[in-house]
């Protein structure tokens, strides 16, 4: 792995832009060594990234959809589709956590802080890694969708838009999976604890039943969740039954889904960050 070390200019200070390009310089260094791991642990890879949320997928899509109804009508599997899509990015936060966290176990965060590398890059590169991973775990279960019989209905664009809504809410939870790596590494109980919490949130929203089946405080609760905004968001754009929800939250589903992803990135990007600059502290 290479590492840029000319780090000033003739005055003795980096530019805006020349740091700049120094940190997506490095960044860019620090994910494709992430991304090495690709090759050596293809299995955990595939099971973690593909197969578990496929079988999900074909789970609730054929031995449970049959006996599933939406309020308001619709096919139960367009509404499965779009809230499994959202659920696999949350589900994320666990293996983001593991990884940085067995990276600063192992002493190889501490060979970063040695380095002449940003704190900034050493976060971002793994950020870039797990985007593209989750990138390539949305598009098979895209085309798993499509390969049971899901569609969506709006058109290219609207289809586009939802995908984004999705990634970025996987690049909100990203940084939380992050802090709590470098928060938690070594501490086998808390990560244990962490990746348990992810079905809480996951089915405490509203992927796999509509809020409007639900008792009304549970309701309240499930269409809080960030989740649920960007499931809704997701149906909505996509053209698939939303499930009849009216609250204001729902209505503004899109909203949200922009809203809630930036209150956690603004939160949990500038702590990693901070705690990767503590971490020995």
């Amino acid at each position: 792995m290479t590492i840029s070390t000319a780090r000033i200019t003739p005055s003795g200070k980096p530019s805006r832009l020349r740091a700049l390009g120094w940190v997506l310089s490095d960044a860019g260094t620090i994910a494709r060594r992430d991304l090495a791991h690709w090759r050596r642990k293809p299995g955990a890879v595939v099971t973690n990234a593909l197969v578990f949320p496929i079988m999900i997928v074909l789970m609730f899509g054929y031995l449970l959809g049959g006996a599933m109804t939406v309020p308001g009508g619709g096919s139960y599997r367009e509404f499965l589709l779009p809230g499994m899509f959202a659920m696999t990015m949350v589900f994320g936060i666990g293996a983001t956590m593991v990884a940085v966290g067995s990276d600063a176990a192992r002493g190889i965060t501490d060979r970063f802080r040695s380095m002449p590398v940003s704190s900034s890059a050493v976060v971002l590169g793994r950020a870039c890694a797990d985007m593209l991973e989750s990138t390539v775990a949305l598009a098979v279960l895209l085309g798993c969708g499509l390969a049971i019989g899901w569609h969506p209905r709006n058109g290219l664009a609207d289809a586009a838009a939802a995908v984004g809504l999705l990634l970025l809410l996987r690049f909100a939870f990203l940084w939380i999976g992050v802090y709590l790596g470098l928060l938690c590494y070594g501490n086998p109980e808390a990560v244990t604890a962490v990746r348990t919490l992810e079905f809480p949130i996951g089915f405490l929203a509203n992927p796999f039943v509509a809020i409007a089946t639900m008792p009304a405080w549970l309701g309240a609760i499930a269409a809080w969740n960030p989740l649920s905004s960007t499931t809704t968001a997701a149906r909505e754009l996509f053209g698939n039954p939303t499930g009849n929800d009216h609250t204001w939250i729902a209505e503004h589903a899109i909203l949200m889904a922009v809203v809630w992803p930036l209150v956690l990135i603004a939160i949990f990007l500038p702590l990693s960050v901070h705690r990767f600059r503590r971490l020995s502290s």
